[in-house]
């Protein structure tokens, strides 16, 4: 194992102090197994990104592989948009853009002159789901807390994120659902985490998400998740700002925008080292 194998923590998407997803991020991860990759996710109770050498010839910089306690994961937004930043930082990324390998596909990070870093997602697909009752009844809502107009819907970029449009604030953050009827509504739908979400003032959108089985109930800031709902609001050539965390005492802020260089969108916010 690499000898420097050991997580730095990392907060990703804070909006205050104390805020933002924490995020364990080894920098060499090789010469570790998956099962010791799974072990530092489960120590910390997070998920964790792990940085290796790329395996395709010439086509990326590096390779990520993204851990929750429960079991690999193909794709983090914050784990690869910290891990990225803390590569730029220690002077192991050169040039604007970084190209990553994960099992969901290429991802390029892209370094701004300001210091802030973005990643690409490919564009989203969106389709409604059908059977809404058993999964409002899993959250503990009925269709009176949805918002007119807006259907609940399974939406991704990489993993699938069931869109639950809720028309209060207070209601949104009030919520306690038992993890295991989450997954239970996850499982029936073949979605990977239930992302509650309701308008607030000034464009910003306030959003939860509540994971099907990632060994904890709730995340403070849920990259793939918003670049899900970015395509679940149509895409919005002004881009998306969401606030997610608040009701966990960890308050976060994730930007979402059209990617001018590409198909799909950049997914982008704030990073530091925890404490």
């Amino acid at each position: 194992m690499s000898l420097h194998a050991s997580p730095l923590i990392l907060s990703v998407f804070p909006a205050a102090p104390g805020g933002g997803n924490p995020c364990p991020v080894v920098l060499d991860a090789r010469g570790m197994t998956a099962r010791q990759m799974q072990d530092v996710a489960a120590l910390h109770g997070h998920e964790s990104g792990f940085v290796l050498p790329p395996e395709g010839a010439g086509t990326a910089d590096f390779r990520f592989r993204f851990f929750v306690p429960q079991h690999e994961m193909e794709m983090c937004g914050h784990a690869t948009l910290g891990a990225a930043w803390l590569l730029r930082a220690r002077g192991l990324a050169r040039g604007p853009v970084l190209r990553i390998e994960t099992l969901s596909g290429l991802v390029h990070a892209c370094f701004r002159p300001d210091g802030a870093v973005e990643i690409t997602q490919p564009p989203g697909r969106v389709e409604p789901v059908a059977a809404v009752a058993p999964l409002l009844a899993a959250l503990g809502l009925d269709g009176q807390d949805l918002l007119p107009g807006m259907a609940v819907a399974n939406a991704a970029t990489s993993r699938v994120k069931t869109l639950v449009p809720v028309a209060d604030l207070a209601r949104l953050q009030s919520l306690a659902p038992d993890p295991a009827q989450v997954r239970a509504a996850c499982e029936a739908i073949d979605s990977t985490g239930l992302y509650l979400w309701c308008r607030g003032a000034e464009g910003v959108v306030h959003a939860r998400q509540f994971p099907r089985n990632s060994g904890y109930p709730e995340d403070a800031a849920t990259g793939i998740a918003a670049a899900a709902l970015f395509y679940g609001l149509g895409a919005p050539a002004a881009g998306l700002r969401i606030r997610q965390g608040e009701a966990m005492g960890r308050p976060s802020e994730i930007h979402v925008r059209p990617d001018p260089d590409r198909p799909g969108c950049l997914l982008g916010g704030r990073v530091e080292l925890a404490g």
